[in-house]
């Protein structure tokens, strides 16, 4: 992702997201996907994914963030809110649970998991304190 920069400031503080389009994502490769947002939350930002991932990506983020996870290099893993709820057909807990029929057409918020604390999350909204370290 290339770098927002504050011509007046070059010592921001501030906190970069990254706001990716469905187009955008539509034209990568799962793991080309994954890599861009884990290459993004490495840098410290927060990655805003306009029609979020599949369960099976999500799935595969989550595994290759674990895999990565490193507090002396500074990555202490993510922290990924989807909204709204992902609706499916099969309305059973074990259809929920396995993420049957769900569409990826959702709002996914995902950034570094020492920056950004999830202080409520429902239907219909998603509130995040995210600081800068």
């Amino acid at each position: 992702m290339p770098k927002a920069t504050n011509p007046d400031d070059p010592d921001d503080n501030g906190v970069q997201i990254d706001l990716i389009s469905g187009e955008r994502m539509e034209s990568l490769a799962s793991t080309e996907k994954i890599r861009m947002i884990l290459d993004g939350v490495h840098d410290g930002n927060i990655v805003i994914l306009e029609e979020g991932l599949t369960p099976d990506e999500e799935s595969k983020l989550i595994e290759m963030t674990m895999a990565e996870i490193s507090p002396d290099a500074g990555f202490n893993g993510i922290e990924i809110e989807t909204y709204p709820k992902s609706e499916t057909k099969d309305s059973s807990l074990l259809g929920r649970l396995m993420g049957s029929n769900e569409s990826a057409a959702k709002l996914t918020v995902i950034g570094p998991a020492n920056q950004i604390e999830t202080l409520h999350k429902d239907e219909t909204l998603i509130s995040a304190l995210v600081s800068r370290n």
